[in-house]
Protein backbone atom coordinates (compact mmCIF):
# COMPACT_ATOMS: atom_id res chain seq x y z
CA UNK A 1 0.00 0.00 0.00
CA UNK A 2 1.41 3.13 -0.97
CA UNK A 3 2.27 6.51 1.10
CA UNK A 4 -0.99 8.25 -1.19
CA UNK A 5 -3.02 5.72 0.27
CA UNK A 6 -2.32 6.77 3.39
CA UNK A 7 -2.40 10.33 3.14
CA UNK A 8 -5.95 9.69 1.32
CA UNK A 9 -7.20 8.15 4.81
CA UNK A 10 -5.44 10.66 6.63
CA UNK A 11 -6.97 13.45 4.90
CA UNK A 12 -10.52 11.63 4.20
CA UNK A 13 -11.15 11.56 7.98
CA UNK A 14 -10.00 14.56 8.62
CA UNK A 15 -11.03 16.19 5.85
CA UNK A 16 -14.65 15.02 7.16
CA UNK A 17 -13.82 16.57 10.78
CA UNK A 18 -13.41 19.77 9.49
CA UNK A 19 -16.19 20.25 7.50
CA UNK A 20 -17.90 18.87 10.80
CA UNK A 21 -16.78 21.59 12.56
CA UNK A 22 -17.14 23.98 10.21
CA UNK A 23 -20.76 23.26 9.21
CA UNK A 24 -21.75 22.16 13.09
CA UNK A 25 -22.19 25.73 14.59
CA UNK A 26 -25.18 26.96 11.73
CA UNK A 27 -26.80 23.70 11.45
CA UNK A 28 -30.49 25.11 11.97
CA UNK A 29 -29.83 28.15 10.80
CA UNK A 30 -31.45 29.91 7.38
CA UNK A 31 -29.47 30.39 4.36
CA UNK A 32 -30.11 33.49 3.86
CA UNK A 33 -29.61 34.48 7.42
CA UNK A 34 -26.21 33.03 6.88
CA UNK A 35 -25.12 34.18 3.95
CA UNK A 36 -26.52 37.84 4.99
CA UNK A 37 -23.37 37.17 8.05
CA UNK A 38 -20.94 35.69 5.87
CA UNK A 39 -20.87 37.14 2.22
CA UNK A 40 -18.39 34.06 1.09
CA UNK A 41 -19.88 31.66 2.76
CA UNK A 42 -18.37 29.77 6.19
CA UNK A 43 -14.77 29.78 5.80
CA UNK A 44 -13.67 29.72 9.32
CA UNK A 45 -14.98 27.95 12.95
CA UNK A 46 -17.57 29.96 14.92
CA UNK A 47 -18.58 29.44 18.31
CA UNK A 48 -21.42 27.06 18.30
CA UNK A 49 -22.77 28.48 22.13
CA UNK A 50 -21.98 27.70 25.91
CA UNK A 51 -19.88 24.11 25.59
CA UNK A 52 -18.96 24.35 21.91
CA UNK A 53 -15.97 26.37 21.52
CA UNK A 54 -14.55 27.01 17.90
CA UNK A 55 -13.82 24.01 15.91
CA UNK A 56 -15.95 21.29 17.64
CA UNK A 57 -16.84 18.32 15.75
CA UNK A 58 -19.99 17.10 16.32
CA UNK A 59 -21.77 13.14 16.32
CA UNK A 60 -20.93 12.94 13.06
CA UNK A 61 -17.13 12.96 13.19
CA UNK A 62 -17.74 10.88 16.52
CA UNK A 63 -19.37 7.97 14.83
CA UNK A 64 -17.16 8.26 11.78
CA UNK A 65 -14.51 7.36 14.17
CA UNK A 66 -16.19 4.64 15.69
CA UNK A 67 -16.45 3.19 12.25
CA UNK A 68 -13.10 3.35 11.86
CA UNK A 69 -12.23 1.18 15.30
CA UNK A 70 -14.97 -1.49 14.47
CA UNK A 71 -13.59 -2.00 10.58
CA UNK A 72 -9.67 -2.17 12.92
CA UNK A 73 -11.37 -4.68 15.37
CA UNK A 74 -13.32 -6.32 12.16
CA UNK A 75 -9.51 -7.29 11.17
CA UNK A 76 -8.50 -8.46 14.23
CA UNK A 77 -11.20 -11.02 14.75
CA UNK A 78 -10.02 -12.54 11.57
CA UNK A 79 -7.81 -14.44 13.79
CA UNK A 80 -10.28 -16.63 14.77
CA UNK A 81 -10.58 -17.91 11.38
CA UNK A 82 -13.36 -15.86 10.87
CA UNK A 83 -14.25 -13.77 7.78
CA UNK A 84 -14.99 -9.96 8.04
CA UNK A 85 -17.68 -9.38 10.04
CA UNK A 86 -19.43 -6.13 9.53
CA UNK A 87 -21.38 -6.65 12.98
CA UNK A 88 -18.24 -5.86 14.89
CA UNK A 89 -18.71 -1.46 13.83
CA UNK A 90 -22.21 -2.24 15.25
CA UNK A 91 -20.64 -3.04 18.66
CA UNK A 92 -18.05 -0.45 17.98
CA UNK A 93 -21.45 2.23 17.48
CA UNK A 94 -22.62 0.60 20.81
CA UNK A 95 -19.86 2.07 22.19
CA UNK A 96 -20.36 5.38 21.11
CA UNK A 97 -23.74 5.11 22.76
CA UNK A 98 -22.00 5.15 26.06
CA UNK A 99 -20.05 8.46 25.40
CA UNK A 100 -23.82 9.92 24.98
CA UNK A 101 -25.35 8.21 27.81
CA UNK A 102 -22.32 8.72 30.72
CA UNK A 103 -20.40 11.49 32.19
CA UNK A 104 -17.28 9.27 31.37
CA UNK A 105 -16.08 6.09 30.53
CA UNK A 106 -17.14 3.01 32.76
CA UNK A 107 -14.14 1.28 33.08
CA UNK A 108 -16.29 -2.05 31.94
CA UNK A 109 -15.41 -1.23 28.33
CA UNK A 110 -12.14 -2.81 26.41
CA UNK A 111 -9.99 -0.97 23.71
CA UNK A 112 -9.00 2.41 23.74
CA UNK A 113 -11.42 5.14 21.48
CA UNK A 114 -14.04 4.47 24.46
CA UNK A 115 -11.55 5.86 27.10
CA UNK A 116 -10.91 9.20 25.53
CA UNK A 117 -12.85 11.72 27.79
CA UNK A 118 -13.16 14.49 25.08
CA UNK A 119 -15.98 12.66 23.08
CA UNK A 120 -18.40 12.20 25.97
CA UNK A 121 -19.88 15.49 24.99
CA UNK A 122 -23.69 15.30 23.33
CA UNK A 123 -23.08 17.30 20.05
CA UNK A 124 -26.65 17.08 18.71
CA UNK A 125 -27.03 13.40 18.27
CA UNK A 126 -29.45 12.08 15.86
CA UNK A 127 -32.45 10.43 17.71
CA UNK A 128 -32.79 7.66 15.04
CA UNK A 129 -29.13 6.72 15.94
CA UNK A 130 -29.92 7.03 19.56
CA UNK A 131 -33.00 5.24 19.76
CA UNK A 132 -32.20 2.48 17.19
CA UNK A 133 -28.95 2.12 19.33
CA UNK A 134 -30.65 1.56 22.15
CA UNK A 135 -33.11 -0.54 21.03
CA UNK A 136 -30.23 -3.00 19.53
CA UNK A 137 -28.43 -3.01 22.87
CA UNK A 138 -31.57 -4.46 24.57
CA UNK A 139 -32.43 -7.23 22.01
CA UNK A 140 -34.07 -9.92 22.30
CA UNK A 141 -34.37 -11.32 25.70
CA UNK A 142 -32.26 -7.90 26.89
CA UNK A 143 -29.54 -10.13 24.97
CA UNK A 144 -27.87 -7.39 22.68
CA UNK A 145 -28.33 -8.01 18.18
CA UNK A 146 -25.41 -6.70 16.96
CA UNK A 147 -25.76 -7.17 12.72
CA UNK A 148 -29.37 -6.53 13.09
CA UNK A 149 -30.40 -4.04 10.41
CA UNK A 150 -33.30 -1.58 11.78
CA UNK A 151 -36.68 -1.68 12.05
CA UNK A 152 -38.14 2.12 11.27
CA UNK A 153 -38.69 4.11 8.30
CA UNK A 154 -36.26 6.20 9.12
CA UNK A 155 -33.63 7.64 5.98
CA UNK A 156 -32.07 10.67 8.12
CA UNK A 157 -28.20 11.32 6.83
CA UNK A 158 -27.13 9.74 10.32
CA UNK A 159 -25.93 6.64 8.05
CA UNK A 160 -24.50 8.40 5.38
CA UNK A 161 -22.32 10.73 7.50
CA UNK A 162 -20.17 7.74 9.16
CA UNK A 163 -19.81 5.47 6.73
CA UNK A 164 -16.57 6.74 4.59
CA UNK A 165 -14.32 4.60 6.36
CA UNK A 166 -15.52 1.78 4.13
CA UNK A 167 -14.93 3.41 1.07
CA UNK A 168 -10.65 3.35 2.38
CA UNK A 169 -10.41 -0.22 2.80
CA UNK A 170 -7.67 -2.15 0.71
CA UNK A 171 -8.28 -3.17 -2.54
CA UNK A 172 -8.95 -6.80 -1.32
CA UNK A 173 -11.98 -5.84 -0.45
CA UNK A 174 -14.33 -5.70 -3.54
CA UNK A 175 -16.03 -2.40 -4.64
CA UNK A 176 -19.21 -4.25 -4.50
CA UNK A 177 -18.75 -5.90 -0.77
CA UNK A 178 -17.83 -1.88 -0.24
CA UNK A 179 -21.19 -0.64 -1.46
CA UNK A 180 -22.92 -3.41 0.51
CA UNK A 181 -21.15 -3.22 3.73
CA UNK A 182 -21.66 0.81 4.17
CA UNK A 183 -25.54 0.29 3.19
CA UNK A 184 -25.27 -2.64 6.05
CA UNK A 185 -23.57 -0.49 8.76
CA UNK A 186 -26.04 2.65 8.03
CA UNK A 187 -29.05 -0.09 7.86
CA UNK A 188 -27.75 -0.73 12.23
CA UNK A 189 -29.87 2.61 12.84
CA UNK A 190 -31.57 3.40 9.44
CA UNK A 191 -34.26 1.25 8.12
CA UNK A 192 -35.30 3.07 4.88
CA UNK A 193 -33.63 1.69 1.60
CA UNK A 194 -32.27 5.27 0.51
CA UNK A 195 -30.84 5.95 3.94
CA UNK A 196 -28.51 2.60 3.23
CA UNK A 197 -28.07 3.00 -0.45
CA UNK A 198 -26.64 6.48 -0.11
CA UNK A 199 -24.11 5.69 2.51
CA UNK A 200 -23.29 2.68 0.19
CA UNK A 201 -22.75 4.88 -2.75
CA UNK A 202 -20.69 7.50 -0.49
CA UNK A 203 -18.35 4.59 0.29
CA UNK A 204 -18.58 3.76 -3.49
CA UNK A 205 -16.87 7.32 -4.34
CA UNK A 206 -14.44 7.07 -1.22
CA UNK A 207 -13.29 3.69 -2.67
CA UNK A 208 -13.09 4.68 -6.43
CA UNK A 209 -11.41 8.04 -5.35
CA UNK A 210 -8.47 5.58 -3.31
CA UNK A 211 -8.17 3.66 -6.53
CA UNK A 212 -6.56 6.75 -8.48
CA UNK A 213 -9.63 7.58 -10.07
CA UNK A 214 -10.99 11.28 -10.57
CA UNK A 215 -13.97 12.45 -8.95
CA UNK A 216 -16.39 12.65 -11.97
CA UNK A 217 -15.50 8.86 -12.95
CA UNK A 218 -15.49 7.96 -9.27
CA UNK A 219 -19.36 8.84 -9.24
CA UNK A 220 -20.18 7.25 -12.01
CA UNK A 221 -18.50 3.96 -11.03
CA UNK A 222 -20.65 4.51 -7.52
CA UNK A 223 -23.67 5.10 -9.43
CA UNK A 224 -23.04 2.03 -11.86
CA UNK A 225 -23.39 -0.31 -8.34
CA UNK A 226 -26.34 1.90 -7.02
CA UNK A 227 -28.19 0.99 -10.02
CA UNK A 228 -28.12 -2.57 -9.67
CA UNK A 229 -30.06 -2.34 -5.98
CA UNK A 230 -34.24 -2.13 -5.69
CA UNK A 231 -34.86 1.13 -4.64
CA UNK A 232 -32.20 3.09 -5.99
CA UNK A 233 -34.36 6.27 -7.66
CA UNK A 234 -34.34 8.49 -4.70
CA UNK A 235 -30.53 8.98 -4.42
CA UNK A 236 -29.97 8.36 -8.28
CA UNK A 237 -32.43 11.06 -9.03
CA UNK A 238 -30.65 13.35 -6.44
CA UNK A 239 -26.82 12.85 -7.19
CA UNK A 240 -28.22 13.20 -11.58
CA UNK A 241 -29.34 16.81 -10.38
CA UNK A 242 -26.37 17.23 -8.18
CA UNK A 243 -24.08 16.54 -11.12
CA UNK A 244 -26.32 18.54 -13.58
CA UNK A 245 -26.23 21.99 -11.12
CA UNK A 246 -22.62 21.72 -10.93
CA UNK A 247 -22.11 21.52 -14.46
CA UNK A 248 -24.85 24.76 -15.43
CA UNK A 249 -25.42 26.58 -12.66
CA UNK A 250 -23.73 29.04 -10.54
CA UNK A 251 -21.88 27.30 -7.30
CA UNK A 252 -23.55 29.36 -4.81
CA UNK A 253 -25.71 28.63 -1.93
CA UNK A 254 -29.01 29.57 -3.95
CA UNK A 255 -28.11 26.52 -6.09
CA UNK A 256 -27.38 24.31 -2.92
CA UNK A 257 -31.31 25.14 -1.83
CA UNK A 258 -32.10 23.25 -5.14
CA UNK A 259 -30.76 20.12 -3.55
CA UNK A 260 -32.63 20.28 -0.07
CA UNK A 261 -31.82 20.71 3.35
CA UNK A 262 -29.57 17.91 3.71
CA UNK A 263 -30.88 16.31 6.47
CA UNK A 264 -32.54 13.00 4.71
CA UNK A 265 -29.66 10.87 3.00
CA UNK A 266 -30.21 11.45 -0.78
CA UNK A 267 -29.61 15.24 -0.09
CA UNK A 268 -26.67 15.25 2.00
CA UNK A 269 -24.94 13.03 -0.39
CA UNK A 270 -26.06 15.26 -3.04
CA UNK A 271 -25.30 18.28 -1.66
CA UNK A 272 -21.17 17.08 -0.64
CA UNK A 273 -20.82 15.82 -4.08
CA UNK A 274 -21.98 19.32 -5.89
CA UNK A 275 -19.75 21.11 -3.79
CA UNK A 276 -17.17 18.78 -4.15
CA UNK A 277 -17.99 19.28 -8.54
CA UNK A 278 -17.85 22.64 -7.88
CA UNK A 279 -14.66 23.63 -6.72
CA UNK A 280 -12.69 20.07 -7.34
CA UNK A 281 -9.13 21.21 -7.36
CA UNK A 282 -6.64 20.70 -4.11
CA UNK A 283 -6.56 24.60 -3.86
CA UNK A 284 -10.21 24.75 -3.81
CA UNK A 285 -10.90 22.87 -0.93
CA UNK A 286 -11.91 25.26 1.40
CA UNK A 287 -14.32 27.33 -0.99
CA UNK A 288 -15.72 23.61 -1.35
CA UNK A 289 -16.65 23.50 2.38
CA UNK A 290 -17.90 27.06 2.57
CA UNK A 291 -20.11 25.96 -0.48
CA UNK A 292 -21.43 22.09 1.21
CA UNK A 293 -22.27 23.98 4.39
CA UNK A 294 -23.47 27.95 4.07
CA UNK A 295 -27.39 26.32 3.27
CA UNK A 296 -30.45 26.11 5.47
CA UNK A 297 -30.21 22.59 6.51
CA UNK A 298 -27.79 19.72 8.00
CA UNK A 299 -24.57 21.58 7.34
CA UNK A 300 -22.63 19.83 9.53
CA UNK A 301 -23.20 16.33 7.75
CA UNK A 302 -23.33 17.93 4.38
CA UNK A 303 -19.97 19.94 5.32
CA UNK A 304 -18.43 16.19 7.26
CA UNK A 305 -19.23 14.72 3.84
CA UNK A 306 -17.97 16.56 1.42
CA UNK A 307 -14.56 16.88 3.22
CA UNK A 308 -14.35 13.13 2.97
CA UNK A 309 -14.77 13.15 -0.13
CA UNK A 310 -12.26 15.76 -1.07
CA UNK A 311 -9.25 14.57 1.83
CA UNK A 312 -10.06 11.10 -0.16
CA UNK A 313 -9.37 13.05 -3.39
CA UNK A 314 -6.62 15.27 -2.58
CA UNK A 315 -5.19 13.37 0.57
CA UNK A 316 -3.87 15.66 3.68
CA UNK A 317 -1.94 18.00 2.03
CA UNK A 318 -4.76 19.93 0.75
CA UNK A 319 -6.46 20.48 3.78
CA UNK A 320 -6.61 24.23 4.99
CA UNK A 321 -4.28 24.44 7.32
CA UNK A 322 -5.91 27.30 9.00
CA UNK A 323 -8.31 24.82 10.05
CA UNK A 324 -6.23 21.86 10.45
CA UNK A 325 -4.40 23.02 13.30
CA UNK A 326 -7.59 23.94 15.51
CA UNK A 327 -10.39 20.97 14.72
CA UNK A 328 -10.74 19.58 17.87
CA UNK A 329 -9.50 15.98 18.38
CA UNK A 330 -7.08 15.84 15.64
CA UNK A 331 -4.50 13.42 17.52
CA UNK A 332 -6.80 10.87 18.07
CA UNK A 333 -8.23 11.35 14.32
CA UNK A 334 -4.95 11.01 12.76
CA UNK A 335 -4.07 8.34 15.29
CA UNK A 336 -7.00 6.29 13.92
CA UNK A 337 -5.78 7.15 10.60
CA UNK A 338 -2.54 5.88 10.94
CA UNK A 339 -3.65 2.86 13.00
CA UNK A 340 -6.10 2.08 10.40
CA UNK A 341 -3.41 1.97 7.72
CA UNK A 342 -0.91 -0.15 10.44
CA UNK A 343 -3.92 -2.99 10.23
CA UNK A 344 -4.72 -2.85 6.76
CA UNK A 345 -0.82 -3.16 5.66
CA UNK A 346 0.80 -4.79 8.38
CA UNK A 347 -1.52 -6.53 10.61
CA UNK A 348 0.55 -9.60 10.44
CA UNK A 349 3.55 -7.66 11.91
CA UNK A 350 0.80 -7.08 14.96
CA UNK A 351 -1.42 -9.95 15.79
CA UNK A 352 -2.17 -13.32 14.48
CA UNK A 353 -4.13 -16.50 15.08
CA UNK A 354 -0.55 -18.21 16.23
CA UNK A 355 1.54 -14.97 17.11
CA UNK A 356 2.58 -12.45 17.32
CA UNK A 357 1.31 -11.70 20.36
CA UNK A 358 1.15 -7.87 20.46
CA UNK A 359 -0.73 -4.65 22.88
CA UNK A 360 -2.16 -4.39 19.72
CA UNK A 361 -5.00 -6.71 20.71
CA UNK A 362 -5.59 -5.16 23.97
CA UNK A 363 -5.72 -2.04 21.68
CA UNK A 364 -7.81 -3.39 19.08
CA UNK A 365 -9.81 -6.23 20.83
CA UNK A 366 -11.65 -8.25 17.97
CA UNK A 367 -14.54 -7.56 19.02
Amino acid sequence: MTERWRARVRGCLLGGAIGDALGGPVEFEDGRSIVARYPDGVREFLPGGPGWPVGTITDDTQLTLFTVEGLIRASVRTDRGIGFTVAVVHHAYDRWLDTQTLAGPSGERDGWLQGEQWLYARRAPGNTCLTALGEARQGRAKIPQFGAQAVNDSKGCGGVMRVAPFGLLPQRFPAEWVFDSAAEAAGYTHGHPTGKLASGTLAAIIRSLCDGNGLDEAITRATGLLVQHEGHEETSEALTLARHLAATAPADPVTVEHLGGGWVAEEALAIAVYAALAYPAPEQFLDALALAVTHSGDSDSTGAICGNILGALHGETALPAELVFAVEGRPVILQLADDFALEFTQGSRLHGDYGPHTAWTTRYPGW
